[in-house]
């Protein structure tokens, strides 16, 4: 299942679009989101997001 970023939690660091293997990760207007086709669920992002913010769909 892809992960999903908690665009009210996310602070806009980058952490987790610097760390996804795939570059599923990109900034959105209000704060980084997951491209749910290209994520291949692997927890990176979640493991470098300092406030939580990316979890499992």
């Amino acid at each position: 299942m892809a992960y999903k970023i908690d665009d009210s939690t996310c602070i806009s660091c980058g952490a987790c679009a610097s760390e996804c293997p795939v570059g599923a990760i990109s900034q959105g207007d209000a704060a980084y989101v997951i491209d749910e086709n290209s994520c291949i669920s692997c927890g990176a992002c979640a493991g470098v997001c300092p406030v939580g913010a990316p979890a499992e769909a």
